[in-house]
């Protein structure tokens, strides 16, 4: 019987476009879905792309896999995710290897790797990024695991992996749920740039006074230089976009209420445990959902603002390119920190640099910045924050004066600019020499007794503030 490299199961849209990815550059596939039209329906019309070996049952799907055995889940997160792993490990050995593909929270991912390890099977919680399109044409892929688990997978994912300068845009980014822990982490950072390019719009339109169709321009001509991404490119096409039915501007068609699914508001629920400031991608995550706030909204809309205005600086959209460029600095620094706070706390020894090697490529977050980025976790591994990096240091001290009067001005007329302003504030943060904190410790030990260090001497302090004030060593 012929057998396939690696199986799928879950045909909807990024299961099918995987399956065919794998096709295409010939590796024969095992297909599978709960519903068998749909595995029917994928090789009736894409069965010339390649080799597909479809499956009506778990056990037919099992039974066509080379062994090791290679089987990719591509499911709802949660409950289902569980469901599909119960019906299938029981049909499987030591060796073998279950694949999920989904954007299933680390811990999940933690636990079933954990579960499944004694049973001698190794599970890959492995983060894809791209969408339906890069699912077909090359993602950008994130698996953890065992080392071993990738020995036997690597090659089959990097051969599907998006490529960039000829390096596949794939690698083992850590034991157990290090590879979905990273992809929470990329999709939080593109919260955090798909925030700071929508200020950047607001702004141009109601600062600079500039229509939709004349903003596209402004981010083409961003698009050739450093702000080069895949997002800067589709935000032009969406604001050059005219609404057919009405004739209006695309973007004034659309409903102004940001969805979520998710992984972004699991980075910041992650970073707080780490102890780890996000605040850029937090107030991403916190606009979406102000957004979606309607009621809220519409009660507040009457409250009283400053009249809005023009910028009245022929200069400012040149502003604006560099408070976003500093700003993106700001966010992936924060979204880096996270990822080795991570690493560190469970052990996982993610490689910084190689995570901006594979974001370069098939993913949502794809740029030329990401180059840089690489250069600098080239240069210095252990580097604290990519804000140091002398690259971005040059940047942001270049930008500061234009980033400090895109945020004021932002301010003056009346709009917000949340992104914009907590990565300044968090950028003036790491950069004083003291912070308001010992004054917050002062306040803690006075109503809580909770104590404090003192500059000079070490050890811990508190106040007897109900007292005589005298200081006694804790």
């Amino acid at each position: 019987m012929e057998t396939a490299r690696i199986g799928v199961t879950g045909l909807a849209v990024m299961g099918r476009n995987l399956a065919r990815n794998l096709a295409r550059h010939g590796h024969p596939v095992a297909v599978h879905n709960r519903t068998a039209a749909r595995t029917k329906a994928l090789v009736e019309e894409f069965g010339g792309e390649g080799t597909f070996l479809p499956a009506e049952t778990a056990e037919q799907f099992v039974a066509s896999l080379e062994r090791p055995r290679r089987l990719v889940i591509m499911v709802k997160a949660g409950a289902p995710t569980d469901a599909v792993i119960d019906e299938f490990a029981p049909l499987l050995e030591p060796s073998d290897m279950i694949v999920d593909g989904g954007n299933a929270h680390f811990a999940d991912t933690r636990r079933r790797e954990a579960a499944l390890r004694e049973r001698g099977i190794h599970f890959v919680g492995t983060g894809i990024s791209g969408g339906e399109e890069g699912a077909l044409h090359g993602p950008s892929i994130m698996p953890g695991g065992s080392a071993e688990s990738y020995e036997a997978l690597g090659p089959l994912l990097e051969d599907i992996a998006a490529k960039v300068d000829g390096t596949p845009c794939c690698t083992h980014v850590g034991p157990d749920g290090a590879g979905h822990f990273v992809k929470m982490v990329h999709n939080g950072i593109e919260y955090s740039d798909m925030q700071l390019i929508a200020e950047s719009y607001d702004l141009l339109r109601h600062a600079a006074g500039l229509a939709p169709a004349e903003i596209a321009e402004v981010f083409r001509t961003w698009n050739t230089g450093r702000l080069e991404s895949y997002l800067i490119e589709i935000t032009a096409e969406v604001l050059a976009h005219t609404d057919a039915a009405t004739g209006k501007p695309f973007v004034d068609v659309v409903l102004d209420q940001a969805e979520q699914k998710g992984t972004g508001r699991w980075t910041v629920q992650t970073a707080l445990d780490l102890g780890v400031p996000v605040g850029g991608i937090a107030e991403a995550v916190f606009a979406r959902s102000v957004s979606g706030h309607a009621d809220l909204r519409e009660a507040s809309r009457n409250l009283p603002g400053p009249a809005r205005g023009t910028a009245g600086d022929a200069g400012f959209a040149d502003k604006v390119e560099k408070a976003l460029y500093a700003s993106k600095i700001v966010a992936y620094a924060q979204g880096f920190h996270e990822i080795q706070a991570g690493s560190a706390e469970y052990g996982w020894d993610i490689d910084s640099g190689a995570m901006a090697t594979i974001w370069r490529g098939g993913c949502i977050i794809r740029a030329r910045f990401l180059d840089r980025i690489r250069a600098a976790y080239e240069a210095d591994p252990s580097t604290p924050t990519l804000l140091t990096d002398d690259h971005f240091a040059e940047a942001l001290g270049d930008a500061q004066d234009a980033w400090r009067d895109v945020v004021a001005t932002a301010a003056r007329i009346g709009v917000p600019a949340p992104g914009f302003a907590t990565a300044l504030a968090y950028y003036d943060s790491l950069r004083a020499d003291r912070l308001p904190a010992a004054l917050t410790q002062g306040q803690r030990d006075f109503f809580g007794a909770h104590t404090y260090r003192r500059v000079d001497r070490d050890g811990s302090f508190h106040t007897l503030w109900g007292g005589d004030r005298t200081e006694v060593t804790s």
